[in-house]
């Protein structure tokens, strides 16, 4: 069988916990592919929210067993809390989780090097979210760091020490921050203990006997293609690939065995931290989108910047993505708005036109909209798209042609259920 994609096509928090928890029941392995606690999908199962991290959004279906890829780095005081509160829900998430071996440990002095290294940057600040991300991918592709497997080798601890001393040596040059490392490292090596006791896996041998059995595999993509590391806007970006190329090496697959690629829009676009958004607002509308649609950093709890959506940016995430299908998320939070725009091209000193540009950080480009009449009414009755309100009907069918990509699934409200087939 082949393995399906889902991924954000915009600056994360695009809406992907959601749909990977619905898509579930048709896949028997849904794996990360790569980041780390700097994701947080957000489920909402009858009034309860969860947030995740690093499990992946399959961990809800009993039936589905879930991988975490050689692609993620893993802090395991993170994870052991994602698991605490799994079980307080209900579920007994060791049952149907994998570990791979290959996948990159985040210790306390990434974490301080990490909070060091933005606090040295004043206001040049890159918008990290401090988990020590940025810093266990360099140790990854300086071919020093630890993973998962080296908790089962006698050497370990000595492994540690060594990386910490680095660290240590590193820390040197920046200004002093408050990090109590002797507290974090005590925490750390109590949930080393417990993830010692996890099921582990060699992801790519785990998915190839998968695959040759006929299993259905869904690879979960955690922030947005906008934050890749290659082709989003650096470097105000993540430290890792997190477009569909990035699922071959995350999780160790040949690329022929990609099919479908699912990509998840906000009706809207919004983005945490630091860097370029060509149609942020300001103002009442940006507060009222920010307000309906509680835009805030489900990791950070940071709030969110807000625009309208972006037609030249999407229509570059689906290109490279390969998009097959296109997933519209918080349509609802746009009911009560008596007017909607849409940037469908970018204005600069070149002309107009409908493509990013090499550097979106120094390009002076001017979004040019164009504005749409608002339903204004509740949709939480809709069951299909026949049912939707005319206005609306006519700005996603504007949207699939300028985006020349159907609209797969609408979704209409934040519980699982909440959603509308319309291809």
């Amino acid at each position: 069988m082949a393995v399906d994609v889902l991924l954000g096509l915009q600056w994360g928090d695009e809406g992907k916990g959601k749909i990977v928890d619905y898509l579930a029941p048709q896949y028997d392995v849904v794996c990360r592919f790569q980041g780390g606690p700097n994701a947080g999908h957000t489920i909402i199962i009858k009034g309860n929210k969860h947030v995740l991290h690093t499990i992946p959004s399959g961990i809800f279906r009993p039936d589905t067993m879930n991988v975490i890829g050689n692609g993620v780095v893993i802090d395991p005081i993170t994870m052991c809390r994602e698991l605490d509160n799994l079980i307080d829900a209900g579920l007994s998430p060791t049952e149907n989780l994998l570990v791979a071996r290959k996948a990159h440990l985040i210790l306390p002095t990434h974490r301080m090097l990490d909070a060091a290294s933005e606090a040295s940057k004043g206001d040049q600040k890159i918008g990290s979210t401090l988990r020590g991300i940025g810093p266990t991918y360099m140790d990854k592709t300086g071919r020093n760091g630890l993973r998962i497997g080296d908790i089962e080798s006698e050497g370990f601890r000595q492994k540690y020490s060594a990386l910490k001393e680095k660290h240590l040596g590193l820390l040197a040059i920046y200004p002093q921050i408050d990090f109590d490392l002797e507290a974090e490292e005590v925490k750390w090596f109590e949930a080393i203990d417990r993830v010692r006791e996890l099921p582990k896996t060699d992801c790519e041998y785990y998915l190839y006997k998968a695959i040759k059995a006929d299993k259905n595999i869904l690879a979960e993509g955690a922030q947005g293609t906008m934050l890749d590391i290659d082709y989003g806007t650096y470097p105000y970006v993540t430290s890792s690939n997190t477009m569909t190329a990035g699922v071959c090496t995350g999780l160790g697959l040949a690329p022929h065995h990609i099919d479908k690629v699912i990509g998840i829009s906000k009706a809207y676009c919004t983005r945490v931290g630091s860097g370029p958004f060509p149609t942020e607002l300001e103002g009442p509308v940006a507060e009222k989108l920010r307000k309906n649609g509680a835009e805030f950093g489900a990791t950070t709890g940071r709030p969110r910047r807000c625009g309208w959506i972006d037609i030249p940016q999407l229509k570059y995430s689906i290109m490279i993505n390969g998009l097959t299908h296109l997933v519209l998320t918080k349509i609802d939070c746009l009911n009560d708005f008596e007017e909607l725009s849409a940037a469908t091209h970018y204005k600069s000193a070149d002309g107009t036109t409908d493509q990013l540009p090499y550097d979106l950080n120094s390009a002076e480009v001017e979004p040019v909209y164009q504005s749409y009449p608002g339903w204004n009414q509740d949709i939480g009755h809709c069951t299909d798209r026949s049912s939707l309100p005319t206005d609306l009907e006519d700005y996603i069918s504007q949207l699939e042609r300028m985006l020349d990509t159907k609209i797969y699934l609408l979704s209409t409200g934040p519980e699982r259920d909440e959603l509308i087939h319309c291809s």
